[in-house]
């Protein structure tokens, strides 16, 4: 089943993966407001449950996966009465709850990234668990060009993803970082040719739609890990096994464990 969703997404259901394409090719999927509030409300459907999906793929439609906020609509921030623009009115009360909700998210993301991933765009695709592009695609912190700071979260991600030397490289720089350099780096998970580049993030979809309810706490439980020391770290993990055994696709692990076939996992 395929919907436009507010015609700046595509909603696309396959099983039990949900595929969500940026739909404005003729900016190269850039994410404006409108955008952003249409994948903030999806993101708040599968969190609540009214969507029901065991995996999420993002991905964009065209030459491009998403060229970041788009400057063409003029809405980049409030403006004072001395004439001053403020960016960060928008990331305040749009872009940064968008960030949070998709970290929160209690299921796997995988993002299929097909061209350039710019600003905002680039930080989207980083959020994902897993990432896989492209060959022709490319990751750019943009931001310098225009005369911004790197933003949805970009701060956060890059020293955490390639260490502080190469963060400050794509963020004082601003080059375009090529998916086989991007792979090099450890940006990213996998590359494909352009034309599998769907398949193979679908595989993987496949390969976490097909996993256990705890997927969603193994997710969580790394993006805290990147914040804990140790000890809250294993704190964080006693709490996440607990909910973990209250489920029934742990009892059918270990049934299939002990009986040395492989398990069929329901999400629940």
């Amino acid at each position: 089943m395929t919907v436009d969703y507010d015609e700046t997404i595509r909603l696309t259901r396959l099983g039990d993966i949900l595929v969500v394409t940026l739909n404005d090719p003729a900016t190269l999927n850039a994410c404006g407001p409108r955008m952003a509030q249409a994948l903030s409300q999806v993101l708040a459907a599968i969190g609540a449950g009214e969507l029901s999906a065991r995996c999420l793929v993002i991905t964009g439609e065209g030459r491009g996966f998403c060229s970041g906020a788009n400057l063409q609509t003029g809405t980049l921030g409030v403006t004072s009465e001395g004439g001053e623009i403020d960016p960060g009115a928008l990331l305040e009360s749009l872009y940064n709850p968008l960030v949070i909700a998709l970290r929160d998210l209690p299921i796997p993301v995988v993002a299929a990234v097909n061209g350039p991933a710019a600003g905002m765009g680039c930080s989207l695709a980083l959020l994902a668990d897993l990432i896989v592009a492209g060959e022709s695609a490319y990751f750019v912190q943009a931001f310098r060009h225009i005369g911004l700071v790197p933003d949805g979260g970009a701060s956060y991600l890059l020293p955490r993803l390639v260490g502080k030397a190469r963060a400050m490289e794509m963020a004082l720089l601003g080059e375009k970082i090529s998916a086989a350099q991007a792979l090099d780096w450890g940006l990213i998970n996998r590359v494909a040719p352009d034309a599998a580049l769907m398949p193979t993030a679908l595989a993987l979809a496949a390969t976490l739609a097909s996993g256990p309810a705890a997927m969603g706490l193994i997710r969580r439980a790394l993006w805290a890990g990147m914040d804990l020391d140790l000890t809250s770290a294993l704190a964080h993990e006693r709490i996440a096994q607990r909910r973990a055994g209250a489920t029934a696709d742990l009892r059918e692990g270990l049934a299939a464990f002990l009986a040395k076939r492989a398990a069929v996992f329901r999400g629940i």
